[in-house]
């Protein structure tokens, strides 16, 4: 299992190094269906903004599509790796898959190493399963996901 743990941490490392979706969002136009949210966790300092932008979808799928996540944040290596994989998974996913989603990984973080993320449904954001054992640290893995879930719902055309 030893050899798991490097890998994940590689995986993690890398992640908030290339840091998918990172933008420089200061000055930038919102875009039309879009939402920004700030989050920050007061304990250790890490913050995150990041702006969700919908499309419409058809009617045989599950509703609106996140058309493009962008964000920039300060923060430890979990945060920003976080945020990097988020991104992967919820660009081109349905507003509903990104609610599953969400609900997943806030279900694994806070069971205190109990549960295990599936690779196959989580890919790479799977190498955060282990954070769910620090409690410290299970904030700086939510961080973006509370953000993109906040961005979603004021996003939403019907939201406000």
């Amino acid at each position: 299992m030893a050899g798991l743990d490097s890998l994940y941490q590689e995986l993690i490392l890398d992640h908030s190094k290339r840091r998918v979706g990172a933008a420089d969002l200061a000055g930038t136009v919102e875009p039309p269906h879009s939402a920004t949210s700030h989050q920050r966790n007061p304990v250790c300092g890490d913050e995150i903004t990041l702006r969700a932008t919908l499309a419409g979808g058809s009617d045989d799928d599950d509703g609106e599509v996140v058309s493009d996540v962008a964000w920039e944040g300060l923060g430890c290596s979990i945060s920003q790796a976080s945020a990097s994989m988020l991104t992967e998974l919820a660009r081109g996913a349905s507003t509903a898959e990104v609610a599953r989603l969400t609900e997943g990984f806030r279900e694994a973080m806070r069971s205190k190493g109990k549960l295990a993320l599936d690779e196959e449904v989580f890919g790479d954001a799977a190498a955060l399963s282990g954070v769910s054992r620090f409690t410290a640290r299970v904030k700086c893995a939510m961080l973006a996901w509370v953000a993109l879930e906040d961005a979603v719902r004021r996003a939403h055309p019907s939201a406000g």
